[in-house]
């Protein structure tokens, strides 16, 4: 099944020889022009939100980016793509099959990721569920009962969703059916946990019972912030008198922005804890402290900046 090919480099404004600090950039920039949380028109935005996002997913991993070079930079945005022999294959949003011969197609939406995606980087039915004699089939004298495949598929979590909880709406469609089903993602969850939806997989056959739906948890990349297990990463850029002088500075959250008191002596590189304000009851954040100084200077202020070098008797190499 054909899907429209999508231009990663073109979604984040930069060329197919940008490097991985040119595309973190280009990443930055959208994802703060264009997070829901601000942007006026949140419908339009969080669409875009997406299409950033899974860009950035991407073109920021070395493999995934190496495999979707490969595809050559002849494709076009818009075109139909099919995925070369021995990649994707799977075909549709987020399309699955069962294990045996006959099994149903699946299709899912609504988890924010494109078709594009699912054909070449999406999770796989999860191997040894349904199908054959396994601990899943039953055999009778009468009939041959077997248990439907699980069915795996990705979806996109925001770290606001991550932090406090959500309610996602997830599109289901095997055969002439569709089915919407209302999925919970618990504060607190992490990056690769899945969420299962029970009796939503493959069909059973014989009498035996469906297999199950398993949505793999890929956090949202953010402007603001690394994720590192239930805590955030923000990475705070001090003048270096702040870092000297110490400073009180407000710093992003997912809950809006905080004051935090940067104290005297402060060296680059040093970890600041902001408890409580990570993901779920368990995250905290982490400010790393990066000093920057500035890269053009006054007469005046070059003045300034040779007296202080003057008078300080500070070596740091001493």
């Amino acid at each position: 099944m054909a899907v429209q090919y999508k231009d990663y480099y073109e979604s984040l404004g930069v060329a197919r020889t940008a490097s991985a600090e040119e595309i973190k950039k280009a990443f930055r920039k959208l994802a703060r022009e264009f997070h829901p949380d601000v942007a006026k028109d949140k419908k339009k935005a969080e669409e875009r939100f997406k299409e950033i996002n899974e860009a950035y997913e991407v073109l920021s991993d070395p493999d995934k980016r190496t495999k979707y070079d490969e595809l050559g930079a002849h494709w076009k945005s818009g075109a139909e793509f099919r995925p070369p022999p021995g990649q994707g294959g799977f075909g549709g949003d987020q399309a699955f099959r069962g294990g045996r011969a006959g099994a149903e197609e699946f299709h899912f939406g609504g988890t924010g990721f494109s078709d594009f995606f699912e054909e070449l980087f999406g999770a796989r039915m999860r191997a040894g569920q349904g199908g054959g004699f396994g601990p899943h089939g039953n055999f009778t004298t009468e009939e041959m009962s077997e248990r439907g495949a699980d069915i795996e598929g990705d979806i996109m979590v925001t770290l606001e969703e991550a932090a406090h909880g959500s309610v996602r709406t997830v599109n289901i469609r095997h055969g002439s059916r569709s089915e919407s089903h209302q999925v919970k993602v618990p504060a607190g969850i992490r990056e690769g946990q899945r969420l299962r939806v029970s009796g939503r997989g493959e069909s059973g056959s014989g009498g035996g019972e469906n297999g199950d739906l398993y949505l793999r948890v890929r956090l949202a990349k953010h402007p603001d912030f690394e994720v590192d297990g239930h805590d955030l990463i923000h990475e705070l850029e001090l003048a270096p008198w702040e870092a000297a002088l110490g400073a009180e500075i407000a710093v992003p959250t997912l809950d809006g922005r905080v004051n935090i008191k940067i104290p005297a002596g402060t060296a680059s590189g040093q970890k600041l804890r902001v408890r409580g304000r990570g993901l779920g009851r368990n995250g905290d954040l982490f400010v790393v402290t990066k000093i920057v100084v500035p890269g053009k200077l006054t007469d005046a202020q070059k003045k300034l900046w040779e007296q202080l070098a003057t008078e300080s008797k500070f070596n740091p190499r001493g």
